[in-house]
């Protein structure tokens, strides 16, 4: 019996939404006796007229700004060290997260490796190394800029090892993020590509939070509930962009990454050896992968998918009606519905079964899966 034992809650932190929030970091540094931010992005957003507008802003109202983005589209380690010495050769005094995933991912890291100076992947936390998190951090504001991952509430950093590519999570408690400024208009000139594929992203971790095992009903509430604001909003914010559709996209991604604390499964598991071995865009890796991992998990768990077909508004409330309605979308969206059209072959097959298995996310999937089960899963899609 569930309510047999106790449980723990957790939710995160402060969130400023809505249109023009991003004018209000200024006063916030002041009010907090900020002055050198260390803005970490990625080379692309950094290009971007909304960044600058941000960087002319803050050094007009006084702030020593200093930019990293040298970073790669899937994070490693090095990217890390290399922000971490810009860290210490600028003096700065806070970080300042901007862009999608990967930005996020690495100015998290950078927090924690300001004075935690041992190996990065000391503190992974699928090793237990959640533990040696004791170290003050320094200040930390995020400002997302897609509407995927939500990292910008979360409280770990998905960074992966540059030679064997295999991802692992710095977490902890203390690398959560003082404040969010989330702001849609952010995210209005985002190619449709980008849109889609990260809209993707946060529809698979709204799903899987709801799917996976671990007992967190207030996580299940939030993943419906964004699942449906992804249902009303995707399509449009791909093709006919307004303000509303990107609002709702940008909740429902933070919102899936509230859930997910619950947990993740075996879509996320597929998904991350495409990014690692083959560097695939992690949303797009999770869209072509989700239709066949949700497939996967139908049997057993109908009633959860009769749940989500509900929410989606579905004719036939089903597992199966799920599926389909995934194909669909994907295909109005433009995302391709076997591997072998982003680059994947039979060759890599076994390599990414191996890492598949090995990956952090399937052991909280509805059900157990095997590295036969993923090499299935693999051949089905490719």
């Amino acid at each position: 019996m569930i309510f047999d034992k106790i449980h723990q809650f957790n939710f995160p932190t402060t969130i400023r939404f809505g249109a023009g929030v991003i004018r209000e970091l200024p006063a916030y540094l002041k009010s907090n006796g900020l002055q050198r931010p260390l803005l970490v992005s990625d080379p692309i957003v950094a290009t971007l007229p909304f960044f600058s507008s941000i960087v002319a802003d803050l050094r007009t109202q006084g702030f020593s700004v200093v930019v990293f983005s040298d970073i790669h589209k899937n994070p490693v380690k090095s990217d890390v060290y290399k922000g971490t010495e810009v860290w210490d050769e600028e003096d700065r005094d806070v970080v300042i997260g901007i862009g999608g995933g990967a930005a996020l991912d690495v100015a998290r890291a950078i927090v924690l490796r300001v004075n935690h100076r041992e190996d990065l992947f000391k503190y992974d936390d699928l090793i237990g190394g959640d533990v040696y998190v004791t170290n003050e951090v320094p200040h930390f504001i995020t400002v997302p800029t897609t509407s995927g991952t939500g990292s910008e509430v979360g409280r770990s950093a998905i960074i992966s090892d540059d030679e064997t590519h295999q991802k692992k999570i710095l977490f902890s408690a203390k690398l959560m993020a003082k404040i969010v400024f989330a702001d849609p208009l952010l995210t209005m000139d985002l190619p449709p590509h980008i849109t889609a594929a990260t809209g993707m992203d946060a529809l698979t971790h709204n799903m899987e939070a709801f799917l996976a095992k671990n007992y967190h009903p207030m996580c299940d509430g939030i993943a419906l509930e964004g699942i449906h604001l992804i249902k009303d909003a995707l399509e449009t914010a791909t093709h006919r962009p307004d303000v509303e559709s990107r609002s709702k996209m940008l909740m429902a991604s933070m919102m899936g990454a509230i859930a997910f604390q619950k947990g993740l499964g075996v879509v996320h598991s597929l998904a991350h050896p495409l990014s690692s071995l083959l560097d695939t865009h992690h949303g797009l890796a999770n869209a072509v992968n989700i239709p066949y991992g949700m497939a996967f998990n139908i049997a057993g768990f109908e009633d959860k998918f009769k749940r989500i077909a509900k929410v989606l508004e579905l004719k036939e409330e089903n597992g199966a009606a799920v599926v389909n309605y995934l194909f669909e979308l994907n295909s109005s969206l433009g995302i391709p519905h076997h591997l072998r059209d982003i680059g994947v072959g039979t060759e890599h097959i076994d390599t990414l079964a191996d890492l598949a298995f090995a990956d952090f996310a399937h052991p909280n999937n509805p059900k157990p899966v095997s590295r036969e089960d993923f090499k299935a899963l693999y051949l089905e899609a490719l």
